[in-house]
């Protein structure tokens, strides 16, 4: 018997969840230097971003491979705590429009 599977409504929630991240209009962007380690960047994108420790290893890799990434989206009010919090733990970051 062969079954056949509709993806509209996989579409549509993508679709919307995609509207969602294009909707926060902000970003926090995390900057490389020369004076982190790497545990340490992880650590905090963990601790203040929400990140899995997957999530920061990757995030920092990024980081020191391209200069710069983006490490949260999301409502102004949300993400200024938090980059002020990174940039207390010693970690180069701005929050930028998305």
């Amino acid at each position: 018997m062969t079954r056949f599977v509709h993806f509209s409504q996989t579409e549509e929630q993508a679709d919307a969840a995609v509207e969602t991240l294009e909707a926060s209009g902000y970003e926090i962007v995390l900057h490389n230097d020369d004076y982190n380690t790497f545990d340490h960047v992880i650590a905090m994108l963990v601790r203040y971003c929400e990140h899995t420790e997957e999530q920061a290893h990757q995030c920092a890799l990024i980081v020191h491979f391209k200069g710069k990434c983006s490490v949260k989206r999301g409502d102004y009010e949300d993400l200024r705590p938090r980059c002020e919090a990174l940039l207390q733990a010693g970690l180069t970051a701005t929050i930028e429009e998305a």
